[in-house]
């Protein structure tokens, strides 16, 4: 029986898109604990630098910043090219770049008669291009950056890619029908392009995390004066059976196991991370 361990990820390399965010930084610094070598790609270079400088002084790991626009196939090649040449070529990817926004977002849960005068908070009233911008951001802001840096994986014959999904993907949430859609999407890709790179030697999964405060969803659910939980926030916890938020730390694991070795029988699967949310009727 083969040694259950992560040395198999010492030395690899990864790039993290939308890297400098909660979410990438805490998954960078997970790999970079065990020996992994990390490329935070971001729009904002001045962030992934900042944030990979970080990972190096916490951890003694390689890690290195560089910008990217993950709509832009032209920048992500320009970024190939910057990580080949400082870096190496690229074991393992992570789409981490996407989120949600408040022009894709309803102000109301649900329409009621009493408000059918005015739907400027309902699903009419939605900007256009908030919604593209959301939806491009999730979905092609995968498709491009897995076009570009997947590659070195194809010739090498191995390695992995990991999508972020998200739990709404599974169970519409109200409010974020644009996320929630392209999310959904990423599910269906994710399993698509298992199958179609298969022989390959490249697996290719998702992990789907539940809530997590982060910068695009703190304003659904926290007041941002007080602290306390909104309306919407304390649903959550009333849904979710561990009865707290999860932290980004705890995303790190999974991904480490679904990159590694360890995972290697495991493609096409979208792991929930939601600490028991979908598992619960609410009774």
């Amino acid at each position: 029986m083969d040694e259950i361990t992560f040395k198999d990820l010492n030395n690899t390399l990864t790039v993290i898109t939308g890297g400098a965010g909660v979410i990438g930084k805490a998954i960078a610094l997970g790999l970079a604990s065990i020996g992994g070598r990390t490329v935070i790609l971001d729009i904002d270079l001045d962030a992934a630098q900042f944030v990979a400088a970080e990972i190096t002084e916490r951890t003694g790991s390689f890690c290195m910043g560089v910008k990217a626009d993950v709509l832009n196939k032209q920048s992500l090649l320009a970024a190939r090219e910057t990580i080949h040449r400082e870096a190496g070529k690229i074991s393992f990817l992570i789409n981490g770049a996407g989120g949600n926004a408040p022009k894709g977002t309803t102000r109301l849960e649900e329409i009621v008669p009493e408000q059918i005068h005015d739907l400027a908070g309902t699903f009419f009233g939605l900007e256009v291009e908030g919604m593209e911008r959301i939806f491009d951001l999730n979905y092609f802001g995968t498709i491009l950056p897995t076009m570009v840096f997947a590659a070195d994986m194809i010739e090498a014959g191995k390695g992995a890619i990991l999508n972020i999904s998200s739990l709404s993907a599974f169970h519409p949430l109200t409010k974020i029908p644009v996320y929630s859609s392209a999310k959904a999407a990423i599910n269906n890709f994710t399993e698509w392009l298992a199958v179609h790179m298969a022989k390959t030697g490249v697996r290719v999964n998702a992990i789907a995390p539940g809530f997590f405060l982060t910068k695009q969803n703190r304003f659904l659910l926290i007041d941002e004066q007080s602290g306390n939980l909104l309306p919407r926030g304390q649903k959550i916890m009333t849904g979710t059976p561990m009865g707290r938020f999860g932290t980004p730390e705890e995303l790190a694991g999974p991904v480490a196991f679904l990159l590694s070795d360890m995972a290697r029988y495991i493609t096409g699967t979208v792991m929930l991370i939601d600490g028991g949310y979908n598992a619960y009727s609410g009774v």
